[in-house]
């Protein structure tokens, strides 16, 4: 706990801008009556104080509470063991399965207890999940479309994949690196994201994804998909858009 305690205020330290500083009481969606405190104008700096889910956590289980009412009884698989999350499903659903993507351990070991898994070759059985949810993870998948085909294939009949990436409200998906033959191949200048296990700015973005992020899901084979902007702003001016795919 002291350690946890200590990374979070690392990480408001990092992000705070003075002038951007706001409070007030709110209800989260995660814990229950707390305080809302933002840091910065930007969605990750918006934070509940009691349990530190950011803006994007906060509108992504608004929606899986709206769209999904039961979850908490179903199958449920999440694409992190860690964070806001993730507590959150692990207090709530009893029929969770999480994990990581570790670079150096193979699709369905374990490090630490902690499953491993690669979104674009699931070890999982087809049908093996009512919802999979998941945050800022698909932006750094370099074949996002398999790891969809993927997601799709481990979902039951009229399950649902709820999840964020960065969105704006650009038409088109741009593509900023592929791999190809195997080699990485940069289309515009990198960009870079940090997480809790590799560290800040150590994660390459593939793309900056348009409105047309529903089209790729359907392509992919799920039935219907849309774009939840109800709390774009609902958090201190900040939230996002939530990606909604059914099976």
């Amino acid at each position: 706990m002291p350690g946890e305690i200590t990374h979070r205020v690392r990480t408001a330290l990092s992000m705070l801008q003075p002038r951007a500083l706001a409070t007030r009481l709110f209800r989260c969606p995660i814990c229950g009556p707390s305080l809302l405190l933002r840091l910065a104008a930007e969605p990750i700096a918006v934070r509940c104080a009691r349990c530190a889910a950011s803006a994007i956590h906060l509108s992504l289980v608004a929606v899986l509470k709206s769209v999904r009412p039961g979850f908490d009884a179903e199958a449920v698989y999440e694409l992190s063991a860690r964070g806001p999350l993730f507590e959150f499903l692990k207090r709530t659903v009893a029929n969770l399965t999480a994990s990581e993507h570790f670079d150096d351990v193979p699709p369905g070991g374990r490090r630490d207890g902690v499953l491993c898994q690669d979104v674009r070759r699931l070890t999982f059985t087809d049908g093996s999940f009512d919802v999979c949810t998941s945050t800022e993870v698909f932006e750094h998948v370099a074949d996002d479309v398999l790891g969809f085909h993927e997601i799709r294939r481990v979902l039951r009949p009229g399950g649902m994949f709820v999840f964020t990436v960065p969105l704006s409200r650009s038409p088109a998906t741009v593509e900023r690196a592929a791999v190809r033959e195997g080699r990485l191949e940069h289309i515009l200048p990198p960009a870079y994201h940090g997480d809790r296990l590799r560290g800040r700015g150590q994660v390459l973005v593939y793309r900056d994804y348009g409105l047309d992020i529903t089209d790729r899901l359907r392509a992919s084979g799920f039935d219907d998909a849309r774009i939840d902007w109800r709390f774009e702003t609902a958090f201190l001016d900040q939230g996002c858009g939530v990606v909604v795919a059914r099976r």
